[in-house]
């Protein structure tokens, strides 16, 4: 017997939570089928580890790009904590603090490592240019999708246009800032997630670092209170409530163009069908699902380390407290050419020596993650994002290149500590250090993300590719039934519900014309 629902939902991430939500909301009959034991994809929390209360949010961490139009919408009980410090950069026993409720705090840093103001004029500069082109390009994100021309003509700076969207970002960088740490600070949100070159033509870069630097009209990153699985949990029970059917254990089989879906739940195979499909599933999953071959293999390049610590290490520059250091993004090794360094030595099949990555504590700002004797001892929780370490690094050999790589990264953030990060780890209840690592390979079998790309498969321009794609929504594919509703959509990536918002709006628009 095959259930008919008027919307088929394949996989149960945030996105899909969103879409089934504004579904459900609208009256639409809705099932969501999602492989794992609990829905929320990579945006959920766990105890990692054995007799430790501590909820990591274990594969996503911030939150920048999810809509405020999103939460009201839905009316989410969602919790987003600001941090006052935006980043520290340690150098020897100085360091580059940005602190964004400190003006001249973060001027004297700036001149204590570049020796002048030019650099600090022109960090201002930069970010008050992307902070305009966040006001006038983020509202666009959950409209249908508008031409490359009258996208520009709403940006209204050319400059700030070529900038961000014609130019490799590598030649403002060199151009505008004479520091090389300045400058990789800038560059780190050009790579996360994304195996490029500051340099690189395709421009890859370049749409990483606007998705880093538009969210919600200011790129601030915020904290989830109660980790990430508290956003996902409260998606969850509006989408429940509105009458969402949530199937966990369903792993979906195949899909046909007409709107019906085979899957397995438990050792029975079932069938539903829907007037829609959608997809919060990586575009190569979904090519597989339908039975076709994939037009594109995507490629994740980071290694993943969540760490619980009894103690926050000590730094190399005195006078200057941990707190603040690890509040904000803690960067490693991201100086301009060590990332390049890095990207080179990765290219060419080696991990790198002196691996680059970025860290935050996420208990410093919502300590509501920790139990109550954890929370006593001043447990802390580090979270580390390793950049340049692509799949192909780790093929066929996952589990000894996860230790290397492991080993190198932690290398690399001693090298700029006081103390080794060891020395501060908590032991479990089995006496075992407390830090996990996940590679691409393990992103792809945990979470389903082929290759380990985070978002799918590279990140797209906010506008319409093609003149036919004006005024959709961006999630379309070959089938008019089958929508995109994930990271792989237009204007998808990072813990945003945006393809999820453009899905479900693309489905309400037809059955409702």
């Amino acid at each position: 017997m095959t259930a008919e629902y008027d919307v088929v939902i394949v996989g149960g991430g945030h996105n899909a939570l969103v879409a089934a939500s504004y579904l459900a909301q609208a009256g639409r009959s809705v099932i969501v089928l999602e492989r794992g034991a609990a829905v929320g994809g990579a945006a959920v929390s766990f105890r990692a580890f054995d007799g430790v209360d501590v909820r990591l949010s274990r594969y996503s961490y911030l939150v920048s790009l999810l809509p405020r139009k999103i939460i009201a919408d839905l009316g989410l009980d969602v919790t987003l904590r600001r941090r006052r410090i935006s980043s520290y950069t340690p150098l020897g026993d100085r360091g580059l603090l940005v602190d964004t409720h400190d003006r001249e705090r973060t001027a004297a840093s700036f001149r204590s490592i570049t020796g002048s103001d030019a650099d600090f004029a022109a960090w201002q500069h930069f970010y008050s240019q992307t902070e305009l082109v966040a006001q006038r390009v983020f509202d666009t994100l959950t409209e249908p999708l508008t031409s490359k021309d009258d996208l520009k003509a709403r940006v209204r700076d050319d400059a700030a246009w070529s900038m961000l969207f014609e130019r490799p970002i590598a030649h403002t960088l060199l151009e505008r800032f004479a520091d090389d740490t300045v400058r990789g600070v800038v560059l780190t949100d050009a790579l996360i997630g994304t195996f490029a070159a500051a340099g690189e033509p395709t421009l890859r870069q370049n749409r990483c670092l606007l998705y880093h630097v538009i969210g919600n009209g200011t790129g601030d990153w915020d904290v989830p209170v109660g980790g990430m699985g508290a956003v996902t949990g409260s998606l969850a029970g509006v989408a429940r409530q509105a009458n969402a059917v949530l199937r966990t254990d369903a792993e979906a089989l195949s899909i046909t163009p007409d709107g019906e879906v085979r899957y397995r739940h438990g050792d029975d195979e079932h069938v539903v069908r829907g007037d829609y499909v959608l997809a919060n599933v990586a575009p190569p999953t979904l090519a597989r699902l339908l039975g076709e071959e994939p037009t594109e293999e995507p490629e994740g390049a980071q290694l993943k380390v969540n760490m619980v610590l009894s103690r926050l290490p000590r730094l190399r520059q005195p006078g200057l407290d941990p707190v603040d250091a690890f509040g904000g993004t803690f960067h490693v090794n991201e100086g301009f050419e060590q990332l390049e360094t890095a990207y080179a030595q990765a290219a060419a099949g080696q991990i790198p020596t002196l691996p680059p990555s970025e860290i935050y504590c996420h208990s410093l700002t919502d300590p509501s993650i920790l139990g109550p004797a954890e929370k006593a001892a001043g447990v802390a929780t580090l979270t580390l994002f390793g950049l340049h370490m692509p799949a192909r690094l780790f093929a066929g050999r996952n589990d000894q290149a996860r230790a290397q790589a492991l080993r190198a990264t932690l290398a690399s953030l001693d090298a700029v500590l006081a103390e080794p990060i060891e020395d501060c780890l908590l032991r479990d209840s089995h006496g075992n250090p407390c830090i996990e690592a996940k590679t691409p390979l393990d992103l792809e079998a945990e979470v389903g993300l082929p290759g380990g790309h985070i978002f799918h498969r590279d990140l797209s321009w906010p506008y319409a590719q093609d003149p036919a794609q004006v005024g959709r929504w961006g999630v379309e594919t070959a089938y008019e039934r089958v929508l995109l509703c994930g990271a792989g959509a237009a204007r998808g990536g990072g813990v945003s519900g945006i393809p999820g918002h453009n899905a479900a709006m693309a489905v309400l628009g037809a059955t409702d014309k």
